[in-house]
């Protein structure tokens, strides 16, 4: 289990960066216990964990797992066969669109989505607004590091995000 300094320590060894957290399986376990506790904590009756393309695929599938969930895939436009959803958005340096199985979440599902990082909110916006097609009742999401002058979790409202380090 997560002791209380551990956000701290991750903050010190793994500045802004989630690769040495990768490279380094203390810490990436780390990280999935922080998740974890959090979300035993705070979200009960989960359904599904939604993890954003790409990296959100990577802490997304070990987290699901711990919970005993399944996990589902937002991608980016044109990666997934079958029958998708999608939702287009604005980036600070043009335009993209993000998209999910069609079937991939049913209606009333209960999801949690997670990512590595939260910048402009962009992506993580377009994949609560790909949950709200689907019907999904969202029950926050979760990032690694939230780059808080940003102002990303402020897009997301009236969703809550958690993270684990904040700059």
């Amino acid at each position: 289990r997560p002791h209380r300094s551990l956000s701290f320590d991750l903050i010190v060894l793994f500045p802004r960066d989630i690769c040495p957290i990768l490279k380094d399986p203390a810490a990436l376990t780390a990280v999935i216990d922080l998740f974890e506790d959090h979300v035993r904590k705070n979200h009960q009756q989960l359904d599904l964990i939604v993890g954003l393309d790409a990296r959100g695929f990577l802490f997304g599938p070990l987290l699901a797992q711990r919970l005993g969930l399944g996990f589902v895939l937002v991608r980016k436009k044109g990666k997934l066969p079958g029958t998708t959803v999608s939702v287009a958005y604005d980036l600070e340096y043009g335009k993209a669109e993000v998209e999910i199985q069609e079937d991939a979440v049913a209606p009333g599902q209960k999801v949690l989505l997670i990512d590595d990082l939260l910048a402009t909110g962009g992506t993580l916006h377009a994949a609560c607004e790909l949950m709200e097609k689907l019907q999904a009742q969202i029950a926050g999401c979760l990032v690694v590091i939230e780059l808080q002058e940003l102002k990303g979790a402020d897009k997301l409202k009236p969703h809550r995000v958690f993270s684990l380090l904040r700059y």
